[in-house]
């Protein structure tokens, strides 16, 4: 068995660091769980990313594009409209039960915003409105555009969201507005 690249090992990380930052959020994970969970030691961590920043702002971005591209190929040949709904719909509820940490670490994103611009960090803020705007796209195009449908589509699944992250059953997350 060869070697594993740097970028390999990056992408472990990340995946780690999702995982990790899913569960106890930015404040309460450190790098060192997330390098032994990714199978690295700390300095070489600290080679890949320049700290648990850059590491949580690589995992955000990662899992927004994940959901993002999981409603952009559910909605790739299907008539628009109701079809398109229900495509998107299935495939974020079939991401989210196989990869809760890709809700979970978005949750962890927008918690942590607030709390960052209050104290004139933008960063977070700023990758999550751009994630949020490109996940807005990717939804409301293959809806001929239609703001209204998007918006309670996407409001939808923000209710589905809160539901799985204070962990209640699937079949409660499935009820429709």
């Amino acid at each position: 068995m060869g070697r594993i690249s740097a970028q390999e090992r990056r992408q472990s990380v990340i995946r780690a660091a999702i995982a990790e930052f899913a569960l106890r959020g930015y404040y309460g994970t450190s790098t060192e769980v997330i390098a032994k969970r990714a199978g690295v030691t700390q300095p070489y961590l600290f080679r890949l990313f320049p700290g648990k920043r850059a590491i949580f702002v690589a995992a955000l971005t990662r899992s927004m594009e994940d959901t993002r591209l999981a409603f952009e190929r559910a909605a790739e040949g299907v008539e628009g409209g109701e079809q398109a709904l229900r495509a998107m719909a299935n495939a974020y509820a079939r991401l989210i039960s196989a990869h809760p940490e890709t809700l979970l670490i978005q949750m962890q994103g927008y918690a942590l915003v607030a709390a960052a611009e209050a104290q004139g960090d933008d960063q977070i803020g700023d990758l999550v409105r751009v994630g949020w705007m490109k996940l807005w796209e990717t939804v409301r195009l293959p809806l001929g555009a239609d703001t209204d449908e998007a918006t309670a589509f996407l409001a939808h699944g923000m209710l589905i969201n809160t539901l799985t992250a204070i962990g209640l059953p699937p079949d409660c997350r499935k009820a429709k507005p």
